[in-house]
């Protein structure tokens, strides 16, 4: 069984760099095969990553509402599955799904149970499937995935991306996922300080803090030269903090 491993946090935190970074990890020290999932309706995990997508999960199901677009002889049911199939991006280190955002009413509504058993006859080729999830954890509240071995909370060095965080907890717990491990990460910090500062509001969470990753300029610049972030350096601060917390986590 591979092993599932979520990331949710919301936008600005960093949450998607981790998640590159996380991958890069995995796929540094040869820990076995990787499905990445990008649930984020602002997907980006791509670019991250180097790779190009051609069409989301939203916009397959989004298409095949229109009869016309079904070719003869196949159901919608039929239908979806075949272009399921035809969504997944490969490369030579990581595979790649790309939810995107909901088109409409009801956008994934009849295909959810489909997209489950999709995912669930996937995930058996992998050794870890990783999930980019946007705060609101959707498609884990739809159970599209529902076991969990590593959920990681990610939240800027601010009060109120803290607050954010456990809200994230609080709405595991009410869901009643089963997530055997969940920590938080706390990025961008300047200093030592800021984590002292963040401590009360931190405890506020009932998160485990498992790492910081302190501001990394070059993560900065790469962003703004639109190079993926999976290409960073050994060297780079965000590389080493991100291996620090999965030895820590022991992935």
């Amino acid at each position: 069984m591979a092993k599932q491993i979520a990331v949710a946090g919301k936008g600005g935190t960093g949450k998607t760099t981790f998640t590159a970074l996380l991958i890069r990890y995995l796929v540094k020290n040869n820990k076995g095969s990787i499905l990445a999932v990008d649930a984020d309706a602002n997907a980006n995990l791509n670019e991250a990553l180097g790779m190009e997508i051609e069409q989301t999960i939203s916009e397959l199901i989004t298409s095949t509402k229109n009869p016309k677009n079904i070719p003869a002889g196949m159901t919608q049911e039929t239908y979806i599955e075949y272009k399921l199939q035809s969504s997944l991006v490969e490369s030579d280190y990581v595979d790649m799904l790309v939810m995107g955002g909901p088109e409409g009413p009801g956008c994934y509504c009849f295909p959810n149970n489909l997209l489950k058993g999709y995912m669930d006859k996937l995930s058996k080729n992998y050794s870890y499937v990783l999930m980019d999830n946007e705060a609101g954890l959707e498609h884990i509240s739809r159970r599209v995935t529902q076991d969990i071995d590593y959920m990681f909370v990610v939240s800027d060095a601010s009060a109120r991306s803290i607050r954010s965080a456990g809200r994230v907890r609080q709405l595991v717990d009410t869901l009643k996922s089963d997530v055997k491990n969940i920590y938080l990460v706390v990025t961008k910090t300047q200093n030592d300080e800021d984590i002292a500062e963040l401590k009360a509001e931190i405890d506020k969470t009932g998160l485990t803090l498992i790492g910081v990753i302190p501001y990394d300029p070059q993560v900065a610049k790469y962003d703004l030269l639109s190079q993926p972030l999976f290409d960073l350096p050994d060297n780079s601060v965000a590389v080493q903090a991100v291996n620090a917390i999965c030895k820590e986590a022991q992935i």
